[in-house]
């Protein structure tokens, strides 16, 4: 639950520039959050170059591959149920192949080949490379299967091919894996142990991004604060490096610097983020550098002190505040959105209103908010019974969206009268006559279109707001174009 899950993006199709050479076809969706549709990215970018074109038509596919998340039972859930879709268009196209790519993958291994008898191939968060191969096993008739979890892959050699969605934002990956053993979670067992990307290859795909036209990237990794480039290897195996590759590391807040100075016009952001990990050296680089935006995700879990121990989270109430008001004080002008559960086995009404009390400290920006549902192979499945009715954690889920909710609108409202740099991402959902586009503290913004385009900064005066969004008028481009 470290990871933003965008639930209008969940089963998104994958739709590529076609290459002419190719013949075949892939048809491959994604499921769960930004890391793996960056990792859909990379998977067609590598059946690229093995003759495959991408479609959006499942029909027409000769290959079909769904990219999965662990995270939530729902999300499992809705993978079953397009398992059985693509089992019913396999009858009529019987040739067609069908693979399971990404964390559910990794988690239940060859149950998928066993029991869903539709599924070909079962491919982990770590063995994308080996796609040509265990197509090759398909092909000759035998069911393929590698989910062993690396301790060097990063992909930084791989160009992933873009998502054609609208030209201007891209997500880049810097770290791979999470050492944090979290009891509600299980990324550590789908996507194994902590590695970092080489940060002169994170830069070169930056710099590759900005020629292409894009104006931001993000960061992404399961924990980015604990980005750390020592010349390779696992983050836990660090203290046994040498001297020399210890004092030429590149830690997180180095590697922003880096981002931000090759690219000075491009918007930098970074997701997601560990309260235990982050560092002051981090906080003070964001305020140093104009286009790095001021937004960190920061996820808390739980206002309990006793509820954050039982998670496995390695931050108290107090260290948290410490941070949020260093980060109040270095950066005053930075939006901060949080992760809750609630109802984790053993919450008690007093560890619910130390949550709510720690939100009204706070005042979050916005927020990613659910009820516990238990994961099997985690911590918390194995040693703590789910003792929360489901009444009671949907009660608390309510009190914490309304909250939330609160402070959305308070923040939002701060921002009225003021003027704030936009970057054009789309057409609002609402009028074809609007842009919408986010500003540095990641809101979303709608002013009407003029004669501005997708991909231009525009600084916007903010004339009324929801709780969620700001709306505006553009008063001229800002210096970024």
């Amino acid at each position: 639950m470290e990871k933003i899950i965008d639930e209008n993006k969940q089963g998104e199709a994958l739709v590529l520039e076609p290459q002419a050479a190719n013949s075949k076809k892939l048809f491959i969706e994604s499921y769960g959050c930004q890391m793996n549709f960056s990792d859909s990215e990379i998977v067609a970018s590598i059946l690229a170059k093995e003759g495959y074109n991408t479609t959006q038509q499942l029909e027409d596919a000769d290959l079909v591959l769904v990219n999965t998340c662990s995270i939530r039972d729902k999300a499992e859930q809705t993978v079953r149920k397009r398992l059985e879709k693509y089992n019913a268009v396999k009858k009529d196209n019987p040739t067609m192949k069908v693979g399971v790519l990404g964390c559910m993958a990794e988690r239940l291994k060859s149950k998928f080949l066993e029991e869903e008898k539709i599924v070909d191939l079962v491919v982990g968060p770590d063995a994308y490379k080996d796609l040509p191969n265990l197509l090759g096993e398909v092909e000759e008739g035998r069911d393929a299967i590698n989910v062993i979890l690396s301790k060097e892959e990063t992909y930084g050699d791989i160009a992933p091919v873009r998502l054609q969605s609208n030209g201007v934002t891209a997500f880049v990956s810097i770290t791979r894996g999470c050492d944090n053993m979290c009891t509600f979670c299980v990324v550590p067992f789908t996507r194994g142990r902590e590695r970092s990307r080489d940060p002169q290859s994170i830069v070169e795909e930056v710099n590759d991004l900005a020629a292409k036209g894009f104006k931001e990237v993000t960061l992404l990794g399961q924990n980015v604060d604990s980005y750390l480039w020592y010349g390779g290897g696992l983050k836990k195996d660090f203290e046994k490096a040498s001297d020399m590759a210890k004092a030429t590391a590149v830690n997180f807040a180095g590697l922003l610097s880096l981002v931000a100075e090759a690219q000075p016009k491009m918007r930098i952001r970074f997701s997601t983020s560990n309260p235990q990990d982050m560092t002051l050296d981090v906080i003070r680089t964001m305020a140093k550098y104009p286009n790095i935006c001021k937004y960190i995700h920061l996820p808390v879990q739980s206002g309990s002190d006793r509820i954050l121990k039982e998670m496995n989270r390695l931050h108290t109430r107090q260290e948290y505040f410490e941070l949020i008001d260093n980060i109040r004080e270095i950066m005053p002008d930075c939006a901060i959105s949080q992760d809750m559960i609630t109802g984790f086995p053993t919450e008690t009404e007093e560890d619910h209103q130390d949550t709510l009390s720690l939100m009204e400290y706070v005042k979050y920006d916005f927020g990613f908010m659910f009820a516990y549902s238990e994961r099997p192979g985690t911590l918390a499945a194995r040693k703590l019974e789910d003792d929360i009715p489901l009444d009671v954690k949907k009660r608390r889920l309510a009190e914490v969206i309304a909250l939330q909710q609160e402070h959305s609108l308070y923040n939002t409202q701060k921002q009225v009268g003021k003027t704030v740099e936009v970057l054009i991402e789309k057409a609002s959902k609402k009028s074809d006559a609007e842009w919408a586009g986010r500003n540095s503290q990641n809101t979303v913004v709608v002013f009407p279109k003029e004669h501005y385009k997708v991909g231009d900064f525009v600084n916007v005066e903010i004339l009324d707001c929801t709780s969620t969004t700001l709306l505006g008028k553009a008063v001229g481009y800002s210096e970024n174009n």
